[in-house]
């Protein structure tokens, strides 16, 4: 089948492109109001941007035609917490995804902790094994979404997830996206070296 996105509902786009770039990793952001309030939401239009500096992007996707609390939050402090979605908060990670009235936390709705930043003022998830501690450099309004760039200046990762500046992808055990309700986990894992010339 063909399909001219340009005749298609901003739905049908929707479903095509989460169906096909599977599977996503999910960033688990928490962001600060300027009253304090922490703000926790996942998020699936996430990757690496860069290694030098490293950067991270996310895009947060408007809610009713406005901007969510993540990405307004973000904008007004520029300071965040991304953390990796692993198996064993995944339940708690999905109760966050509550379309919650602005000034309520989604973490009351899990059995989440806060854990303080060594950087930021925006507090990270204790049980997420890893966290990046990140600053806002760039952010690029789209039609229907914020896409937001920041540098990771501070990782907290798990002692027993790295040796070497290498992860453990199985102890992580991370999570992914895929479309409609269903997620994924890492399964066979293969290598193929890369080609020299």
């Amino acid at each position: 089948m063909d399909f001219d996105p340009t005749e298609l509902s901003p739905k049908e786009n929707y479903k095509l492109l989460i169906g096909s770039v599977i599977p996503r990793p999910i960033a688990f952001i928490t962001s600060m109001d300027k009253d304090g309030v922490v703000n926790a939401a996942p998020f699936s239009f996430f990757t690496v941007a860069s290694n030098d500096p490293p950067q991270l992007v996310v895009a947060v996707q408007h809610q009713n035609g406005g901007r969510k609390d993540t990405a307004r939050n973000i904008l007004e402090t520029k300071e965040y917490v991304i953390q990796i979605v692993s198996r064993d908060i995944t339940h708690d990670v999905n109760e966050t995804a509550a379309p919650l009235p602005p000034g309520e936390s989604e973490l009351s709705r899990t059995n989440l902790t806060l854990a303080d930043s060594d950087v930021v003022v925006v507090p990270g998830i204790r049980e997420a094994k890893i966290r990046f501690e990140m600053r806002l450099t760039d952010h690029l309004a789209l039609a229907s979404s914020d896409l937001l760039v920041g540098e990771v200046i501070r990782y907290h990762i798990d002692d027993d997830l790295v040796s070497d500046y290498r992860i453990d992808a199985t102890a992580l055990e991370p999570v992914s996206r895929l479309a409609g309700h269903d997620y994924g986990t890492i399964g066979e894992i293969f290598t193929i070296p890369r080609p020299m010339k």
